[in-house]
């Protein structure tokens, strides 16, 4: 452990500060035995930490624990009637993770009184039920735990559901009522693509602000650090309909560590294995995705649509623009019968929108999609990246809105897409041909249609980048869905180089759907 993850007393840090000053004064108070803490006082511990070389967690597991099995852990149970806050009747709770198998990294966490004062909460073995397994906890000691999970009425009085889960690097999830946990947000993501691998941060301490009774939100600070970065967050949680959070984060480049190639930040991360778009036909489902488009809409306020795809490789997009107002991993999809599976439910998986707050000024928004064999890997990445970073031991401040949303959920105010599928039905063109000169159908939904009068003239404007030919396109009213439908037939240049399309609706040059922005892939 790091220094200022060691318990000290009151006259240790008292004779410490004579020796060693301020600096330290700000460690030792930061400590797992710290007297206060806040926004500002975590900023500080942050921007302090980013000045210091990185020190890998080196705690060892019990043995018992380092060999576990899957289904070992899984018999682990945090006792529900131990929650933090239950005793007291508080509107939330807090349950804790066990450490074991994926998850042996522990974190700290600490109970933050109004008044800022922190209470330790340290792992203890009888809060946990062990079920089938017959090691001994006792002599363990304060191990620290995998992550924690908060919990809250969303769907009714008579019950606290599981609201938000902090577990694993700086991944974190929550829900909404009526929804089911799906894709999952991090604190930050870095050199996801652009550089030499891949850096996961992690949360490393956590202080779960305590609730009054009357409390309709709940207040969660976290410690990031990785070799090339620390960072200060705030999350104040908002349960209901669509659960909201909002992050505050000051993010540092640590001084001394070497450059970042691609610092994401506000980094959705989903699974995409089968869509109408990419069918898979050895499944009798008809789609399998936690999310099926990125959306966004730029500065300028124009909205982009970017049906999800399971590639052979690693493929990236990025959408440069000036100061976003949003983007997110959506799950358009909200029927039953697009996924028929009765245990996953996919319909019922969350929207991520994010929602910036303030001037975020230039970057990008980047997309990346992976392979995957199945749908229990996750294989599509969203962030933003900004063009330019603070010198490393500055603070890089940004701050957004988190929305999981179900059924309600972010659209664009004119009109946008309910499908998009590649295919011909019947056709008189080779099947050499077709694969030369794909098709797409694109169904367009919303207010703005909805206004047009019956005999609207409506073309679609479709483009296309310098590797394709737009060889065809027709826009007709659908009468069995009331929707409008394109359909574009486009001609590849060079196989092996992959074909940006571009496709949206327009009445009296008026701009009356979100544009449809699609990554023909290479063969």
């Amino acid at each position: 452990m790091t220094p200022t993850n060691r318990p000290f007393s009151a006259a240790r840090c008292t004779r410490t500060l004579v020796l060693l000053g301020a600096l330290f004064s700000l460690l030792c108070g930061a400590s797992a035995q710290a007297q206060r803490m806040d926004w500002d006082g975590l900023t500080q511990l942050a921007q302090s930490r980013a000045t210091e070389t990185y020190q890998a967690n080196s705690d060892k597991l019990p043995a018992a624990l380092a060999s576990i099995t899957y289904d070992q852990l899984r018999d682990i149970r945090f006792k529900t009637d131990q929650s933090l806050w239950r005793a007291d009747a508080l509107p939330f709770e807090a349950q804790f993770f066990h450490l074991g198998l994926y998850q042996t990294e522990p974190v700290r966490i600490h109970e933050l009184m109004p008044d800022g004062r922190v209470n330790h909460l340290p792992y203890r073995g009888a809060d946990f039920d062990y079920g089938k397994n017959t090691f001994d906890p006792s002599p363990w000691g304060d191990l620290g735990h995998a992550g924690f999970r908060l919990h809250y009425p969303l769907n009714g009085p008579a019950y606290k559901d599981e609201l938000v889960v902090f577990q694993g690097a700086s991944y974190f999830r929550a829900l909404g009522a009526g929804q089911q946990y799906g894709l999952s947000a991090r604190g930050l993501a870095i050199d996801t693509v652009g550089g030499s691998g891949e850096e996961f941060p992690r949360f490393t301490e956590f202080w779960l602000q305590r609730p009054t009774a009357s409390a309709t939100e709940v207040t969660v600070l976290a410690l990031l650090e990785s070799p090339r970065a620390t960072g200060a967050y705030r999350f104040v949680i908002r349960p209901g309909l669509q659960t909201t959070t909002t992050v505050n984060a000051r993010i540092f480049q640590r001084v001394g560590a070497g450059p970042i190639n691609t610092l994401g930040v506000a980094p959705l991360t989903s699974m995409f294995l089968s869509g109408e778009n990419q069918p898979l036909a050895s499944d009798f489902r008809p789609e399998v995705h936690d999310s099926d488009g990125l959306m966004m809409v730029t500065g300028e306020g124009e909205w982009l649509w970017r049906p999800l795809q399971r590639p052979k490789a690693v493929t990236v997009s990025s959408f440069t623009m000036q100061n976003p107002r949003g983007f997110g991993l959506m799950q358009r999809d909200r029927s039953f019968a697009s996924y028929e599976d009765v245990e996953a439910r996919y319909e019922r998986r969350p929207s991520a929108w994010v929602k910036p707050l303030g001037d975020w000024g230039p970057g990008r928004v980047e997309l990346v999609q992976l392979s995957a064999p199945d749908e229990t890997h996750d294989n599509i990445v969203a962030y933003w990246v900004p063009a330019t970073l603070p010198a490393p031991g500055q603070p890089l401040e940004v701050a957004y809105e988190l929305a999981w949303q179900g059924d309600a959920q972010q659209r664009p105010p004119s009109s946008w897409v309910t499908q998009s599928r590649r295919g011909y039905g019947y056709t008189k063109l080779s099947a050499e041909e077709q694969g030369r000169q794909p098709q797409y159908v694109i169904d367009f939904t919303g207010p703005a249609l909805d206004a047009l009068p019956a005999n609207a003239k409506v073309k679609a404007v479709v483009s296309a980048n310098t590797n394709g030919r737009v060889l065809e396109t027709l826009a007709y009213p659908n009468p069995a869905t009331r929707t409008w439908r394109v359909t574009l037939r486009v001609e590849r240049v060079d196989a092996t180089q992959p074909v940006e399309l571009r496709a949206f609706l327009q009445h009296n040059n008026d701009t009356v759907t979100e544009t449809w922005t699609h990554l023909l892939l290479p063969e």
